[in-house]
């Protein structure tokens, strides 16, 4: 069914604040275009201002468990399991500072996010946020800057997915092996959300588990050693060089790498206009995710430095045999710690690809609803499932999959390029959003309920000129500084697109 037609608020009015069906829409923005999605969810429930929430087709299904294992499942991806060898080699042991600084950023933007989800569950999540508070043009920009790099970055976990099971069995045809990790994983978001939040669920449950096992195993050879290896101990970290080889700046330059590596945190805010319990589901979630990242990257990072010499981490070819799983499970005597690797990395992979699909076809399916991308986009299934948001994702990655196999001329490293400008461009969106946020809340502390963070706007701040100071790595990263330059023209490409749709649009009106 398609979504219901709604009538938008007058322009002088306030930011809406919960998106209830008290204020059926966001607003009117200056060229009289209408305001992001305004509902949140199938069901009769309570809005964030105590009214009555309205109903979309889109159904509340996802548990607080789940929820937050959607968060660990796109945040979790291969890029931990097979090691950091960039990282490493950009920082040695040091780049253990680079992983807890990054942990803090992802903390502080994943707290304050929570937040303003659990205020606006809403379908378009932080873009339809974005949208109320800085303008339709942010709302705009931050959900197709959003789908685009999950696409990309999808296409290349599919693209990873199909490497690992050639592994088993090389004769598989690399294209057979991208086009069938698709289906499978269009497969499980097209059935339902409950569906997908339950796979998502067990597959995430297997990267945290073995992610747990790998520490356990590691730490126990660092500390305690086996009968014929002695324990390692941290002498690692210092006798090569130092425990900062490369020079304080290595640190600070590693944080382009580091970064993206904690990308994917978002999709819980994506989810929570399908969640039981918004309020309860995110603020739970974003808390439980920020921990479990630092945790689980910074403690698992700091074993893999301690127990292998940084430099032989640093040589590694990103395959399963070089990954440090592979070295710490055969030194515990695990058989086939190559096969049990790779199967673990095949899961994380089609987790993440999973996960990432859920958030690009949600947002894809609000900028439908709100006519800023083709209508049928906004069409749901019987089961409340934006079929044709799917279907476009899925197509997406297929051809990102493929150019990132083939790379015909270079066009996936541009692709790239943009994905990783992307990240840090909605991230900053998601702060300026959440500073207007807080300010309106402030002004109007009856209209919300929920939780609310000390010092949030200051806190927004800081993590912005963190963001900023990842972004500045340009200046040492080559891969950085041609991010920076592809992916500011691709903004005013859509800054263009956007202009050219509100024209289009208020000669209708």
């Amino acid at each position: 069914m398609t979504a219901p037609e709604r009538p938008a608020k007058d322009p002088a009015s306030p930011p809406a604040t919960a998106f209830t069906a008290a204020s059926p829409s966001v607003e009117n923005g200056a060229n009289g275009e209408i305001g992001a999605s305004a509902e949140i969810g199938a069901s009769a429930e309570i809005g964030a201002n105590g009214g009555p929430a309205k109903a979309t087709g889109l159904v509340r299904s996802l548990t607080p468990r789940q929820t937050t294992m959607i968060g660990l499942g796109s945040a979790l991806g291969t890029g931990l399991f097979l090691g950091s060898g960039s990282a490493i080699s950009a920082a040695g042991p040091a780049v253990i500072l680079s992983y807890a600084l990054g942990a803090v950023l992802v903390a502080v933007i994943a707290v304050l996010l929570g937040e303003m989800s659990a205020a606006h569950p809403v379908q378009g999540s932080f873009g339809a946020v974005a949208h109320t508070y800085l303008g339709p043009w942010a709302g705009f920009v931050t959900r197709w800057m959003y789908w685009f790099s999950a696409v990309v970055v999808i296409g290349t976990e599919v693209v990873a997915s199909a490497l690992y099971i050639r592994w088993w069995w090389p004769g598989v045809p690399m294209s057979a092996a991208i086009l069938a990790v698709a289906a499978v994983v269009l497969a499980v978001n097209v059935i339902n959300v409950k569906s997908f939040g339950t796979t998502e669920f067990w597959l995430s449950t297997i990267k945290v588990t073995a992610l747990c096992a790998f520490i356990l195993c590691a730490a126990f050879l660092v500390f305690f050693g086996l009968p014929d290896t002695g324990a390692t101990g941290f002498a690692h970290l210092t006798d090569d060089g130092g425990f900062v080889p490369q020079g304080a700046k290595s640190v600070w330059v590693a944080m382009s790498v580091v970064m993206f590596a904690y990308a994917g945190f978002e999709v819980v805010a994506i989810a929570s206009a399908e969640a039981t319990d918004p309020q309860r589901s995110i603020r739970t979630a974003m808390r439980q995710l920020a921990w479990r990242l630092s945790v689980f990257y910074v403690l698992a990072i700091t074993l893999v430095v301690a127990l292998i010499p940084w430099r032989r981490l640093a040589a590694g070819d990103g395959s399963v045999e070089a990954s440090p799983f592979v070295r710490v499970f055969s030194d515990v005597g695990v058989p086939a710690a190559a096969t049990l690797t790779n199967a673990v990395v095949l899961i994380a992979a089609v987790s993440a690809a999973n996960a990432h699909l859920y958030g690009a076809s949600r947002l894809l399916h609000s900028l439908g609803d709100d006519g800023l991308a083709p209508t049928p986009l906004a069409r749901l299934t019987s089961r409340g499932v934006p079929a044709n948001a799917l279907a476009a994702s899925t197509l997406g990655i297929a051809a990102a999959a493929l150019l990132a196999f083939y790379d015909i001329g270079g066009i996936f490293g541009i692709l790239m390029s943009i994905a990783l400008f992307a990240v840090l461009l909605v991230w900053l969106l998601i702060l300026a959003s959440y500073v207007a946020f807080r300010r309106h809340r402030d002004r109007h502390p009856g209209e919300f309920t929920g939780f609310s963070v000390p010092g949030g706007s200051k806190l927004a701040v800081a993590a912005g000129v963190g963001v900023l100071a990842v972004a500045a790595t340009a200046v040492e990263v080559p891969d950085m500084r041609q991010a920076a330059g592809i992916g500011l023209a691709f903004t005013v490409v859509l800054l263009g697109c956007y202009a050219l749709t509100s024209l289009r649009r208020a000669r209708r009106i």
